[in-house]
This record gives C-alpha cells, structure tokens and sequence, in this order.
C-alpha cells in the first residue's frame, strides 16, 4: 500500500518510508492511497485483540519488513485488556470502553507501543539512532517513554507544556531511563506541537537527527489505534445485530480518526460522536463549516488542551468523516458529570472519559435511544488524583503499574519554546556520554 501526503505535493511511499519520515515531505500528513475493505464475516476467527490486529493492519503495511513481523509485533504491543464494562445498568445506558489498563494508564499505550515495535521491525542502526520527536499534553509522553525504554536504534525525546498537565503525569513523563529524554516547554501544548513541526520542516536538522514523530500525526501511532474500535464494534454487533455509535473524547484527533479509518474500512460503526472541552476548533467548525486553529485553553480534561487538533488534515480528506456530532463540554458539567457517574454507579471516570459521559447525555434522546453507544475511557482516574477526588469527595486508588512510576527518580531539561532551543537540547543528547 502506498501513502500520499495530504497536501499532495510530495511522491507516494510505502508504510515504512512513512513511519520513518513521520510528516511528508510537503509538511502534510501521510493518508494511505487506498482503504482495505472489511466486513465482520473477515474477523470471525480473531476473538482476541491481538488476532484482529494483525488482520486488520497488514494490508497498511504491506510491501514492508513490518508486514512480515505483524503477528508478533501485535502480540506484544496489544498484551493488555480493554474491557467494556457497564456500571450503569439502565437499557439507555452506555458502554464504556476502557483503554487505559495498559503500562501507562492511557490509551496511548496501544500505538506507542506498536509504533516503537515496528522499528525494531525495519532495524534501526544503532549508529545513527532515530530520534523520536514527541509534543504532548500529558498522556502521549509517558506512554512514548515506556514504549521506549531500553529500545536499541532509537532516541525518544519528549516535549510537553510547563504548568499544564498533572503533577502525576509530569513525573511520568520525566522518569524514564535511556534513551528517553523529556523537556519542559515555556508554553501550551500548541507550542510544543509547533515545535515538532518546525523541526520537521528544517531539512538540516531534521537529517542531522534522523527525526521522525510518535504524536498521532505517524501512521504508526494512528493506525494501530483502530484496532480497539473495531474489536468493540464487532463484539456489539455480534450481539445485537447493529453497528454501535461512539462517542470518543478528543484532543489532537488522533484516536477518533482512527475510528473514522475503521468505519470507512467496513467495520460495524454506526454515528461518531467527538467530544471536546472548552477548546471549541471542532465544535466551531462542525457547526459553521469553517475551520480556524487558535490557541489552546487551560481545562480539567488537560490531555485534550488542543486549539489547533493536526489530525484535522485527515479528516478533511475523508471529506469530515461523516461526523455525527460535535459536543464541547465545559469545566463545570465535566465535574458534575464525574460527580453524578460516581454517586449513581460508583465508577471513577477521569475527566477525559466525564467529558464523553456528558456528550452522551447531551445528545438528543431519539439519537441516544435509536442504538447501543460506546463511550471511549482514555485515561486511568488516578492519574488526574487531585481533580477527580475535589469533584467526587472520595479517594482515588493507583494501579501497581502506576503506583511504581512515582518510585522512579525523574529528570528534565527546560528550555525555551524555539526551534534554535530545541536545536541546541537535541544536539546535546546527541552526544556521546
């Protein structure tokens, strides 16, 4: 399969030309020229996520080492649960998916993971490492430092925003061994993003560190991350015959796009529903038709702080996705919704996955009852500990895997929000110990 930039000025690659590069060459986003077409009948013998992955993903990498590796690749990258669970027992009531029981408690976990193990796949020279440029707003980061922990071949150098994220997430991203560094940014998360952009798009700099991305804007990040929409879809349908509607809490678009892919590829996916806090670019333009990036907003969903989402490049070229709708929730409903989801079912929502709730409450009635809805849970609750026990009045426990993470001593560079900056931070790491 071959990819196309969706600025279409630059010549078509295959998948891993693609995951190397990161953006294309013409500063656009790499979109595959063709979909694959599915239907549930192809995933009868895949019950497991794992299985389905494999199916699901070779066609986008065929033609590629990665190809030839996918089974193991996706055993390894999807060796954790994501179960749908029901606290709400009322017919009306929806599922919700929850992708955070991974190492790093978000569903960032999922594409990190199988993005640093594809390139193990293409064997990277440890004697010109790839340097892994991430911005984050809290979640991307840590799984990205895990995902690459100890990998051979590779650098990942994680960029994230001063003051804008939990104090929790700020020690996860920052507590990761070699070859991981993490930087703070005087700015938002926007600023980190542009700076990632601007280190693409300098030639010079860009070849001297053999860049590539880990933010969704890599196939390999997106990609991957249709396979747990797709597992949820095909296990609904199974059951009740329909295709389920989604309702995915969005920042930089990536993991609702993935689910845009996966319904244009034939799995059973009904309306998609993207909800958003208080940054409005998406919600602004689904209902104008216009769309104007601006800066971001501080809010309590912090990972989802996105004003100008770098997915919207591919969602335009599916022509909009076909979004059912567009719910921008506010701080306040995002607490109260944490509030009456704990106090009428006892379940802990983050405020990521209380901004999904709310949407679906938002939703007319006859759109909410026509069908059997899936809300995205992005973010274990523990995470965001502070802001979820002032809304719910009751403690918030951390999984093992996450209580380990503040054992780990942490260190972090600050510099300034400029590329000259970042030039100077990338070149120091560059340097032999």
């Amino acid at each position: 399969m071959r990819y196309l930039s969706t600025r279409g000025e630059a010549p078509p690659v295959l998948a891993d030309a693609a995951l190397r590069a990161g953006v294309a060459p013409d500063g656009g986003l790499y979109m595959p020229e063709a979909l694959p077409r599915f239907s549930p009948a192809d995933f009868s013998d895949t019950p497991d996520l794992p299985g389905l992955a494999a199916r699901l993903l070779a066609p986008f990498f065929a033609g590629t080492p990665i190809q030839g590796a996918m089974a193991d690749i996706c055993a390894d990258a999807f060796n954790f649960p994501c179960p749908r669970v029901r606290p709400d027992r009322a017919e009306t009531a929806p599922d919700i998916l929850e992708l955070f029981h991974g190492p790093t408690g978000a569903f960032k976990d999922f594409g990190a993971r199988f993005l640093f193990r594809a390139f193990s796949a293409l064997g990277q020279s440890s004697d010109r490492a790839t340097t892994v440029l991430v911005a984050t707003s809290g979640d991307t980061g840590g799984a990205v430092g895990c995902a690459a922990e100890g990998v051979a071949g590779t650098r990942a150098v994680i960029l994230f925003p001063a003051g804008r994220i939990s104090a929790f997430q700020e020690h996860q991203l920052c507590c990761w061994d070699s070859p991981v560094d993490a930087a703070r940014i005087e700015g938002d998360f926007d600023a980190c993003q542009a700076l990632v952009k601007a280190a693409f798009a300098d030639p010079d700099l860009s070849r001297r560190h053999n860049l590539t991305s880990a933010n969704s804007i890599s196939i390999g990040r997106f990609l991957p991350q249709m396979t747990y929409w797709a597992r949820a879809a095909l296990d609904v349908h199974a059951q009740t015959g329909e295709a389920p509607g989604l309702i995915i809490p969005t920042g930089n678009l990536g993991n609702a796009f993935a689910a845009v892919l996966a319904r244009a590829c034939g799995l059973p996916i009904g309306p998609i529903v993207l909800a958003t806090n208080a940054n409005t670019t998406l919600a602004d333009w689904f209902r104008s038709g216009r769309y104007q990036g601006r800066p971001s907003i501080a809010t309590l969903a912090n990972a989802m702080d996105v004003g100008a989402p770098s997915n919207f490049e591919r969602l335009a070229a599916l022509d909009g996705g076909q979004i059912e709708a567009v719910i921008s929730v506010d701080d306040a409903h995002i607490r109260a919704r944490m509030k009456t989801c704990f106090n009428e079912s006892a379940y802990i929502a983050c405020p990521h996955t209380a901004t999904a709730l709310e949407a679906f409450h938002q939703l007319d009635p006859a759109l909410r009852q026509a069908r059997r809805w899936i809300v995205g849970a992005t973010a274990h609750p523990g995470k965001f500990a502070d802001t979820v026990q002032a809304a719910i009045n009751h403690p918030v426990a951390l999984p093992p895997a996450l209580e380990a993470v503040l054992d780990r001593p942490v260190q972090c560079h600050d510099i300034a929000p400029d590329k000259r900056a970042l030039a100077n931070l990338l070149a120091r790491i560059a340097e032999p110990a």
